[in-house]
């Protein structure tokens, strides 16, 4: 007949060994994470003009190029006999990557792709002098209204 010390033991022996495996397990899976991948796809329209993310040019549409970070990005896109298109863009994070879920997600053994699309359209350059002058007519005319909204508020 054994004694309740032994069964307590025996119990404690097996819990210790339980919770080291459980404990290992868990490193090795940590070790199994995969890796989050972001990616912008950008488009343009017309195709092949050069895209500049916070002054640093990344290719020509369509393209696709990593990022680091969520957030607000100044965004200028080039092509000839177009008007340059300067803007922002946000890249919006997912949920699974705000704390804490961003823990699980990065532990994920298969890894997490994000893909975020942008598309820009760009504005033909007027051809002749006709064009020109009327282009620049529409422009003043933009003006003058945002300077009136302006002045009224």
């Amino acid at each position: 007949m054994t004694n309740c010390t032994d069964c307590t033991q025996r119990t404690q022996r097996m819990l210790a060994r339980h919770a080291l495996a459980l404990a290992t397990s868990a490193f090795l899976l940590s070790l199994l994470g995969g890796c989050m991948q972001r990616t912008l796809s950008i488009t343009s329209e017309p195709a092949g003009a050069t895209v500049y993310l916070n002054d640093t040019e990344v290719g020509r549409t369509p393209l696709e190029t990593g990022f680091t970070y969520y957030g607000t990005y100044d965004v200028l896109v080039r092509k000839d006999g177009y008007e340059p298109l300067r803007t922002k863009a946000d890249a919006i994070a997912p949920i699974y990557e705000h704390p804490p879920l961003d823990l699980a997600a990065h532990a994920m053994p298969w890894g997490v792709k994000k893909t975020i699309e942008w598309n820009f359209a760009l504005t033909p350059l007027p051809a002749t002098p006709e064009e020109k002058k009327a282009a620049e007519k529409a422009l003043f005319e933009r003006a003058a209204s945002i300077r009136q909204k302006l002045e009224t508020k």
